[in-house]
């Protein structure tokens, strides 16, 4: 056999497969590695800069009254975002009341009952349209049903009106994991427990759905954490409060919803509240998703 001159040794004729750097080729790779590494790079340093720059920005005001008092008014000293962050955990609560139930019940009927015809591709088809939906359209669809036409006992602006806007783009991740967790779960263990008398719904509810928890926490958390950033959507629906809560029936503030107000006044105690506001919402999305990688990680063992 004719081997390349490169690679082969001059006494012996037999190849040498030993690694040369100076090589065209191995240059060539080398390089490409390198760039690659660049543009790997590239992709984290948006993540990177935007959280030094919250950081820096927002960590001069975090101190008690931060996270319990009222927003202080136009001009004033002092105060905190504690009504915020409160409405934010009661708007995404409800949020994830409406999206867990039905989002889980979705994905079960998708991975355990349908046959694969026309009604459950179309359950998938539009559960990947809705979520390529605006959040804005969840918002003004919202609006339109909720806030508009008073349904709920006369009241317009409300916490529930906000919770039930960010249901909407919650359920779908919460649909395909648990779709996608439910898949991953081993035929046998179906075939076994119905081998052994067990019925459909014992078998899902004892067998598949703990086997395929970890997935599932991983889309719940996650939605979540993607609720808790969205901001167009509360605008239309939840409103804002300078107060605390008074019900889930009033308008109510929120952490994404105060950041978009106060960046837009011209007083410097406000512009600083929204960026300590932006650091502590930063901080929150970040330890969801650390909370999801370490599911997920659960899931992989």
């Amino acid at each position: 056999m004719n081997y390349p001159s490169s690679t082969i040794r001059s006494e012996a004729r037999v190849p040498d497969l030993s690694y040369k750097g100076f090589l065209k080729r191995n240059l060539g790779s080398r390089f490409l590695s390198f760039l690659a590494g660049v543009f790997s790079f590239l992709c984290v340093l948006p993540l990177i800069a935007v959280l030094a720059y919250v950081l820096i920005k927002g960590i001069s005001t975090i101190n008690v009254d931060f996270f319990t008092q009222l927003p202080p008014p136009p001009g004033g000293q002092g105060g905190g975002v504690g009504n915020a962050i409160l409405g934010s955990i009661v708007v995404t609560t409800i949020a994830a009341l409406i999206a867990i139930p039905i989002g889980v019940g979705g994905g079960i009927y998708l991975a355990e009952y349908s046959t694969g015809r026309v009604f459950s591709q179309f359950i998938r088809f539009g559960t990947n349209v809705l979520a390529g939906v605006p959040s804005i359209i969840a918002g003004v669809f919202i609006y339109g049903v909720i806030v508009s036409t008073r349904i709920l006992f006369g009241h317009t602006f409300s916490a529930i009106a906000g919770g039930t806007a960010l249901s909407v783009l919650m359920l779908p991740t919460v649909v395909k994991t648990t779709d996608e967790g439910l898949k991953l779960v081993s035929n046998d263990l179906r075939r076994a427990a119905y081998g052994v008398g067990a019925s459909r719904f014992v078998t899902i509810s004892q067998i598949t759905l703990p086997k395929a928890f970890t997935p599932i926490a991983t889309g719940v958390v996650l939605s979540i954490a993607r609720a808790a950033g969205e901001t167009a959507p509360l605008i239309f629906t939840a409103l804002f409060s300078p107060f605390w809560p008074n019900g889930i029936f009033d308008p109510i503030a929120t952490l994404s919803v105060l950041i978009y107000n106060f960046s837009a006044q011209p007083y410097d105690l406000q512009n600083q509240l929204a960026w300590s506001a932006s650091f502590l919402l930063v901080v929150f999305i970040f330890a969801l998703n650390l909370l999801a990688r370490w599911f997920g990680r659960m899931a992989n063992k």
